[in-house]
């Protein structure tokens, strides 16, 4: 009996021991969220269409407390934005859209999760009493705080801490949203509802799986018809068809959670996701502009400042 009382402590201090080690390992940031700019803003004084474009996923500002302990080559980490989304819209900004751009990197946090979308298996001391949502995303390591970059290789080389996740929620994807929505609000109050267009670009590899017989240039996601009228997805894709692009719906993607939470066409706010393929306007291999950059701007540009005033006269 005495042999066996002094096995089971010699187990628990084995256990306590690696619980310890885990604990010194795990990954302790310590990142100044006072020098951090979270987002731009364009447009928001003089509203002059009931249209809100968003752009969550083109911020490539990482922390240096970050990059300095991950230790990862940051052109890898780049590899998960939307690249140049935000200069490809360019011209539509300037046409005068309220528009919000998200400025850290969705590697860092990613502001179209929900922010329950949470990994446990990242964490050194994850409170199990609490729910994530074990998304598909989540699984596959693109949940609201990134595990793994665009090659699926782990970006972080211990655990990290719970609380960190929370600081990152707190002091970046909260006050993203928290804009956003007094955008939105400020439109609906000025036009009586809001159209909020969120714009990504998607892998060209994506769209070949997806569809092999015909490439997908763009995709719009509204959730399947719930999001927005058809009349206003349709006049959209109409006008990038005429420039010569194939339109998909909803494949490969049906919309992420900003469409999907900001949508409330009981309150006349409507959302819908744009998403262009990378292989229209840049090399992905070597990571630059391609000769088509500019064509595809404008015709993207003046298809969004054409929905925009359109949606002036919505009904």
């Amino acid at each position: 009996m005495q042999e066996k009382i002094i096995e089971i402590s010699k187990f628990s201090c084995i256990i306590e021991n690696k619980k310890e080690k885990t604990m010194t390992d795990a990954i302790r940031f310590d990142v100044d969220y006072n020098k951090l700019k979270v987002f731009e803003t364009y447009n928001t004084k003089d509203i002059k269409f009931p249209f809100v474009l968003s752009l969550p996923h083109s911020g490539s500002v990482f922390p240096q407390e970050f990059l300095q302990k991950i230790k990862k080559d940051e052109k890898i980490l780049h590899g998960n934005e939307d690249v140049w989304v935000d200069d490809l819209l360019e011209k539509a900004v300037n046409c005068g859209i309220c528009t919000i751009k998200m400025n850290i990197s969705r590697v860092f946090i990613d502001v179209n999760r929900d922010k329950a979308e949470i990994d446990p298996a990242m964490f050194v001391d994850y409170p199990f009493e609490e729910n994530s949502v074990r998304s598909k995303r989540c699984r596959y390591g693109i949940g609201v705080i990134h595990r793994v970059d665009s090659s699926s290789e782990e970006i972080y080389p211990a655990p990290i801490f719970y609380n960190e996740t929370m600081l990152r929620i707190e002091k970046v994807y909260d006050v993203y949203h928290k804009k956003l929505h007094n955008m939105i609000n400020a439109v609906v109050k000025k036009f009586g509802f809001c159209f909020l267009l969120d714009a990504h670009s998607m892998p060209s590899k994506i769209c070949t799986i997806i569809n092999e017989n015909k490439k997908i240039d763009i995709c719009l996601g509204d959730l399947f018809e719930q999001s927005c009228p058809q009349k206003i997805s349709k006049f959209f894709a109409s006008k990038l068809e005429k420039s010569g692009l194939n339109v998909s719906y909803n494949i490969p993607y049906s919309g992420a959670y900003i469409t999907f939470n900001y949508c409330q066409p009981r309150k006349n706010i409507y959302t819908l996701q744009l998403e262009i393929n990378r292989a229209l306007y840049m090399d992905e291999k070597e990571h630059c502009k391609n000769s088509q950059f500019q064509n595809v701007a404008d015709i993207l540009s003046e298809a969004v400042c054409s929905l925009a005033k359109k949606m002036v006269d919505f009904k």
